[in-house]
């Protein structure tokens, strides 16, 4: 029995459990399965990366103290983050990947880096 190409038809050619004549029609197939989270995703993973860019350039010493609407001037979005960790004293850090802050009194931020 002949093989079939997923996504345009034409007949497959090579190993009995390959699914595609080529590596164009693989992607194609594979982008039009996924097309539908894909914008969705994209965005998340781009507010997640320009909170982490900022998180670090303003993170020069692996710990530092600043205000709360110096990250907001820069565009932080306090709503995406990727974990949190409560320490045993209760205090909660909120982490972009490995950078993170902790939310102090009076509207300042501590901060840190995480350690690999």
């Amino acid at each position: 029995m002949e093989q079939k190409c997923l996504e345009c038809n034409d007949a497959v050619k090579g190993r009995i459990d390959k699914k595609f004549c080529n590596d164009y029609c693989r992607n194609a197939y594979n982008n039009r399965l996924n097309k539908d989270g894909k914008n969705l995703i994209r965005n998340i993973n781009n507010r997640l990366r320009k909170n982490w860019r900022i998180l670090e350039n303003l993170n020069v010493h692996q710990k530092t103290k600043t205000i709360k609407a110096k990250l907001l001037e820069k565009g932080f979005d306090f709503t995406y983050f990727t974990s949190i960790y409560t320490t045993k004293a209760g205090s909660t850090y909120f982490y972009v990947y490995d950078q993170g802050y902790l939310l102090l009194e009076n509207d300042y931020c501590l901060l840190v880096k995480r350690d690999s």
